[in-house]
């Protein structure tokens, strides 16, 4: 059964750093994109970051570049965003959702495009 497992979230206070991990189970990196989302109060989903089922390719929202970096241990089967300079406007859950791509080197931020979902992680930005 696939699973998306995520964790490392919480209260940080601003210019801070956190990494959350999202542990796969039932699936083979190799074989898929995975992204990072997150969603405020009252507002839409949106796309932070991905990386591709190659590894070799990635992709960030503007409002994280320089900041966020993704990245993944295959032998753990899991993906990190390392996220630094953390501000008040990054506060929201933050999912990790599958896409398959079949080991291509495709990434895209639509959370349309992915087929499997974790539970989600709380991140607070505050002082």
């Amino acid at each position: 059964q696939l699973q998306l497992v995520e964790s490392g979230g919480g209260l940080v206070q601003p210019g801070g750093s956190l990494r959350l991990s999202c542990a796969a189970s039932g699936l083979t990196l190799e074989e898929f994109a995975i992204g990072w989302f997150r969603q405020a109060p009252g507002k839409e989903r949106e796309g932070v970051s991905c990386i591709s089922a190659t590894g070799g390719s990635t992709s960030y929202a503007d409002s994280v570049k320089g900041r966020f970096t993704i990245s993944r241990d295959i032998a753990k089967n899991t993906v990190f965003l390392q996220m630094d300079s953390l501000k008040p406007e990054d506060t929201a859950v933050y999912y990790c959702a599958a896409k398959t791509t079949f080991y291509s080197g495709y990434v895209t931020l639509s959370h349309y495009e992915y087929d499997y979902w974790g539970q989600g992680t709380q991140v607070t930005v505050s002082s």
